[in-house]
């Protein structure tokens, strides 16, 4: 089966099955998550308090744990809720916002991958390069490292830690070890709107929650998010700027069908 076929089955499955997808995520993009997750066809559910993440997992088809906005007692959540979701076979996409810019995000990221071992883990390139022990300096949560051996390094990370690595950018990674997929959707616009990054972890884990393929899954989430802003900028006007874009983002994510999936899909594999 081609790629373009893959996507379209994998689509077709969160149409049909409209899956749960639990977040644990930041107070900045909250919002434009669970919206985008409700576009794309999939269940939002935002729970984040300690009493009741291991029971609202538990009906879940999917777990996003994203970093963005620590607290101690969201890390102690987002490890119940994990480790639960591990035991259950529930698929767990782990976003490690600006990882490396603090202590306190660095050895968070680490203990959840750990502790929970993620089946997902998507970040730009400088949060990946931390989480691999490279040296790296960041800038808050925006991404400052080369994408120099994006390829061998997601590949390397996906083997040791027997999950998927996306590393998102111009041209987005995508890797589980054995085979990489390079994914040449998107806009450099969408890197103007906050929380795309975030929101392309939502997609990711939406097509995990319907599909059991998590390579595939996850290349169908990010190609929907670069294909959603390809086409939302198109359609600009010159007198039109971001807030025109974000709102055109979700309505063509909302508007996506297996079929324009795969036929605007740009993705090569290695």
């Amino acid at each position: 089966m081609s790629i373009e076929e893959k996507l379209e089955a994998a689509l077709s499955a969160v149409k049909a099955k409209s899956p749960l997808v639990h977040h644990l995520t930041n107070y900045v993009t909250v919002n434009d998550c669970a919206n985008i997750v409700l576009a794309i066809g999939a269940s939002p559910v935002m729970a984040d308090d300690i009493a009741e993440v291991e029971e609202m997992v538990s009906i879940a088809s999917a777990l996003v744990l994203n970093i963005g906005t620590l607290n101690a007692r969201t890390i102690e959540s987002m490890l119940a809720a994990g480790k639960r979701a591990k035991s259950l076979g529930i698929p767990v996409i782990l976003d490690p916002v600006g990882v490396g810019a603090t202590i306190l995000r660095t050895k968070t990221a680490e203990q959840i991958i750990k502790e929970v071992q993620p089946t997902v883990i998507r970040g730009n390139m400088s949060e990946i390069k931390v989480l691999a022990g490279l040296d790296v300096t960041t800038k808050g949560v925006d991404s400052t490292a080369s994408a120099e051996n994006a390829e061998e390094i997601a590949k390397k990370l996906a083997s040791d830690w027997n999950c998927v690595i996306a590393i998102t950018g111009k041209t987005d990674i995508v890797s589980d070890g054995k085979q990489v997929y390079r994914i040449d959707n998107g806009h450099s616009i969408l890197s103007d709107v906050t929380g795309t990054g975030c929101m392309s972890t939502s997609l990711i884990g939406s097509y995990c929650g319907a599909n059991q393929d998590y390579l595939t899954a996850t290349v169908a989430g990010l190609v929907s998010m670069g294909l959603a802003g390809e086409l939302a900028q198109k359609s600009l006007t010159p007198q039109e700027g971001v807030g025109t874009f974000r709102m055109r983002l979700f309505d063509n994510i909302y508007n996506l069908t297996p079929e324009s999936l795969a036929k605007g899909s740009k993705v090569s594999c290695e």
